[in-house]
């Protein structure tokens, strides 16, 4: 598949976000992060960029971003619109959990509530997100059981290291913010590797013979393509990688995804004050650049079964 930079922005950023209002929405009310204002500002600022800017970006990929408000009504059929209704309705719980923390001081009663509310809402569109590449069965490497997890995996780790880093502002070692955050990529690492032995390991589903139907008949072969000019399909669905750099990008997202952050988290459990500051910045930098290239190579490593109908194998 061709990678769109605002999917991959999009994909990204928005599973950041939404994972910082669910661990802002259950934290605060459980008493487990800084009830302070001014950490309240910044963390629910945080969650509403990653958040909103991620899905405003996707809006770009369409060709009619003036219709997107149409994605919404086939709620009972697209998870895509499903992902849209859900991540609409995570704003409204946390609109009234911010006024009433903000505003008034309460992380109990309905305001906690909301606050809860909020991250169940989040919790499903992560969900949501990853169904929509996990139920398109013509695309091998989308349609496993190891998707959602890697959506849930990879929002979750984005998440905590983007609360480690906020927490310290207030907080000089957030013990247990960075404990979890360093749980959290070795889990998404290792849903990420188990990911790629997945789509390695297994052949394609299709071939020319099932895909035409013609297999009964003997050997199978494109005599000619369908087309003679590159036209939408090839661009969007007949994206190519090599595999010699599908193994160097890996190797980069293990680096700046998993293993750069993992020690500058272990680095921020030792150092506080402004040293401490430093490295959880650069471990969420560190994690954003890897998170970026994963996505982006999630979906150029994607190969569409509409492809067999213009010469290419299924691997």
């Amino acid at each position: 598949m061709n990678p769109a930079l605002s999917i991959v922005f999009f994909t990204t950023a928005s599973g950041a976000g939404f994972a910082l209002f669910v661990l802002i929405g259950i934290g605060v009310p459980l008493g487990l992060v800084p009830p302070d204002a001014g950490f309240g500002i910044a963390a629910l600022v945080a969650a509403t960029v990653f958040a909103g800017g991620g899905l405003a970006s996707s809006a770009f990929h369409l060709g009619h971003p003036e219709r997107a408000w149409r994605a919404f009504s086939q709620w009972r059929t697209s998870w895509l619109s499903r992902e849209g209704v859900f991540s609409v309705l995570t704003f409204v719980p946390a609109a009234v959990f911010a006024i009433g923390w903000l505003v008034f001081g309460a992380t109990g009663g309905i305001i906690g509530l909301c606050g809860l509310l909020a991250a169940g809402c989040a919790i499903v569109t992560i969900y949501c997100t990853g169904m929509i590449y996990a139920s398109l069965k013509p695309i091998r490497q989308w349609s496993n059981g190891w998707v959602v997890p890697n959506y849930y995996a990879l929002a979750l780790m984005s998440g905590l290291l983007l609360l480690d880093l906020i927490e310290r502002f207030w907080v000089p070692r957030p013990l247990g913010t960075a404990i979890l955050a360093l749980v959290a990529i070795a889990v998404a690492w290792g849903v990420k590797e188990a990911y790629w032995r997945f789509i390695d390991g297994n052949a394609a589903r299709s071939n020319v013979a099932s895909a035409t139907g013609l297999g009964r008949r003997g050997a199978v072969h494109i005599l000619e393509q369908p087309h003679t000019e590159e036209n939408y399909l090839l661009r969007e669905m007949g994206f190519r990688i090599a595999r010699k750099h599908a193994a160097r990008l890996r190797l980069i997202v293990r680096a700046t995804a998993f293993a750069l952050p993992a020690v500058l988290t272990l680095i921020g459990l030792v150092w506080t004050g402004a040293v401490g500051e430093i490295v959880a910045v650069v471990a969420v930098l560190s994690a954003g650049l890897g998170l970026v290239v994963e996505r982006w190579l999630f979906f150029a490593e994607a190969k569409h079964t509409v492809t067999l109908y213009y010469g290419a194998e299924m691997v």
